[in-house]
């Protein structure tokens, strides 16, 4: 039902054993200072589940579990569980039988991005903030409360498409 992809934040997350070998830029030896720590690296996580209603809090726990790992603020966290749990369950609302639905999560640059993905033709539309909701419409409000909060957050919603098919990502500062 879900497959995933394990990568080393992910493997820090769940308290993998750090490998053995001495990190870049270590000193040597006692008068070697060591060269300059490289940049950090990107570092990701990417997940792959049937549209199904299980695979949702599912997905959402193993988004917390990279989040736990990667210096991020509390209130991103939140909105990025949040924006997870709206998006995969859109997309098990609304993909077609049979498809797959993909969910990557990446860490670079003091930035986030989290994107959920189906096999869809059909691109979501992002709600207007300035258009009136119905009252009485007992759905159709998720993306919209995503929107508010990622641009509360000073990041980035958008839909793009690719070779899977559809996707909305969440572009989102990490503090």
């Amino acid at each position: 039902m879900l497959t995933t992809a394990t990568f080393p934040a992910e493997a820090a997350a769940a308290g993998a054993p750090a490998p053995s070998r001495p990190a870049v830029g270590a000193p040597s030896g006692p008068l070697d200072l060591g060269a300059p720590a490289p940049p950090r690296a990107r570092t990701f996580a990417h997940w792959a589940a049937e549209p199904v209603p299980a695979a949702v809090p599912i997905l959402r726990a193993r988004v917390r579990a990279v989040l736990a790992g990667w210096p991020v603020s509390a209130e991103v966290t939140d909105v990025l569980l949040l924006a997870v749990s709206e998006l995969a369950g859109n997309v098990v609302q609304h993909a077609a039988a049979g498809g797959r639905m993909r969910v990557g999560l990446a860490f670079g640059g003091g930035r986030l991005r989290l994107e959920v993905a189906d096999q869809g033709v059909r691109l979501p539309r992002l709600p207007d903030p300035a258009e009136e909701v119905d009252p009485a419409a007992e759905s159709g409000r998720g993306l919209l409360i995503v929107q508010l909060l990622v641009d509360e957050a000073g990041g980035e919603l958008s839909v793009v498409t690719g070779e899977f098919g559809a996707a909305v990502r969440v572009l989102l500062p990490a503090s």
